[in-house]
């Protein structure tokens, strides 16, 4: 099953929704802030993807973070403060139950559904 997890207000994550049900592809969407998180999402996102990948670095959230939060940041911190907010993951993250992409591009989507 495909898992599309985000917030639902996002302009990403609604293009990806979008494209999704456009192209009749059965999936569950899963709001961060509605549903929740455990560490060991974060985890395993965070061993496929690396840190770099996974947290957004263009997000509010990251800006408000501490400068210093933002220089000391790596693998376990990562995972510690995506845990609290969890609106630090880059949005939307897709599990295709074979592999994670976070983003959203048109011509990402067609690749990974027509392969």
């Amino acid at each position: 099953m495909v898992t599309l997890y985000g917030i639902k207000n996002c302009d990403s994550v609604k293009k990806a929704r979008k494209w999704l049900e456009a192209h009749d592809i059965d999936y569950c969407f899963h709001d961060f802030r509605a549903d929740g998180i455990n560490a060991q999402q974060i985890n395993s996102w965070l061993e496929a993807l690396g840190w770099e990948t996974l947290v957004n670095k263009r997000s509010t959230t990251w800006k408000q973070l501490s400068e210093a939060t933002r220089l000391a940041m790596d693998a376990k911190l990562a995972a510690k403060q995506l845990l609290e907010q969890p609106t630090l993951i880059k949005r939307p993250l897709l599990d295709t139950g074979k592999a994670y992409r976070v983003g959203f591009k048109d011509s990402d989507y067609q690749q990974i559904f027509n392969s």
